[in-house]
């Protein structure tokens, strides 16, 4: 575990794994593309801690094969490309109990709240739960006001994990529920509950514990121009299960795009022989500025994600896992050097 990251320690990992796939596609001579469709997870595949996989993982073939035209076409330009092809779950699993509950109540005035206790933190997850409300009720969203309410326990859990949108979306699809069946009345608070009870910690003595409830999956293709060796593009395609707000969706994925460059290329916390940050601004971490991120293309591919609200995975935390690896892949294919550690281009 590598703290509260975009992938919390996936990343690490998933730069190592990669390299691996890579460098077993140039031992037998195969894309980087290729030797990943051969050996992508399906459904009934046994996952690595034992978990077997159900549909909702068509998605990272569906990946694959989205970004086959892009990848193909960088090879044929004769550009320097990698490509890297991530798997990250979405809440807390591991035999948590998760639990989020929502409030819609009708106003005198004729507009509906919907109460939440999530944490807005530019995700957007006020207009899921509007977005929600507005579908489940059939009202027009000029109605709906969304109110954070911090006045009672609605226990919404943490903000993390891409647990927002999935949990968000279920508590307030069934708070509309409740009122739909109750016939709408004014003044009365319904409240409406998502819950997350049938995952196994992989201690249970189960032997295939249902570890996750929810995964994301995302291939990202990155393109480098042989001459200067700088990144021309970024092809993002990412399995969210269901794109409630495609905008929202894309502005979690280039963000993830910046963050995930950065992270690969540049960013770095160095400490001194005391354990003190050598750096101490932000500039020296070396954070990618606007005017350096390359142009993004993201493709949203929509896998439903079994006994998930309206089939939805998440997209927070999938967001940079394979970038690292697509990037590692890409100066490879420019240089012939392999890398193993991070930043790769300090």
């Amino acid at each position: 575990m590598c703290g509260a990251f975009r992938g919390f320690g996936a990343n690490q990992a998933q730069f190592a794994m990669e390299g691996v796939m890579d460098r077993l596609a140039a031992a037998v001579g195969i894309s980087g593309w290729e030797i990943r469709k051969r050996n992508v997870i399906a459904p009934g595949d046994v996952w690595g801690p034992g978990q077997i996989m159900d549909d909702g993982c068509l998605g990272a073939e569906a990946c694959l094969d989205a970004a086959r035209e892009g990848y193909a076409a960088a090879v044929a330009a004769g550009k320097a490309v990698g490509i890297g092809l991530g798997l990250k779950n979405s809440g807390l699993g591991n035999g948590a109990k998760e639990v989020a509950r929502a409030v819609v109540r009708f106003e005198p005035d004729g507009a509906v709240e919907v109460r939440h206790s999530w944490t807005e933190m530019g995700q957007g997850v006020h207009t899921v739960a509007r977005q929600v409300a507005a579908q489940e009720l059939g009202v027009g969203p000029g109605r709906i006001r969304v109110v954070v309410d911090t006045t009672r326990e609605l226990g919404a859990g943490q903000t993390t994990g891409s647990r927002g949108t999935v949990m968000g979306a279920g508590s307030v699809a069934d708070a509309c529920a409740r009122a739909r069946a109750d016939g709408c009345r004014v003044g009365v608070d319904y409240e409406g509950e998502y819950r997350v009870d049938w995952t196994q910690p992989m201690s249970s003595g189960v032997a295939n514990p249902v570890i996750h409830s929810t995964f994301s999956y995302a291939a990202q293709v990155v393109v480098l121009d042989r001459e200067t060796g700088e990144i021309e593009k970024v092809l993002a395609v990412h399995d969210v299960g269901r794109a409630v707000n495609p905008s929202l969706c894309e502005g979690q994925v280039e963000g993830a795009v910046h963050m995930g460059l950065g992270y690969a290329l540049s960013e770095d916390l160095p400490a001194d022989e005391r354990g003190f940050p050598v750096h101490t601004t932000l500039k020296a971490l070396g954070i990618l500025r606007p005017k350096d991120v390359p142009p993004m293309e993201v493709v949203l591919v929509e896998c439903p994600q079994p006994n998930s609200p309206f089939g939805i995975k998440g997209v927070g935390e999938i967001g940079l896992v394979p970038t690292a690896g697509a990037v590692a892949a890409a100066l490879a294919d420019l240089d012939g050097e392999w890398r193993t550690s991070l930043p790769m281009r300090r």
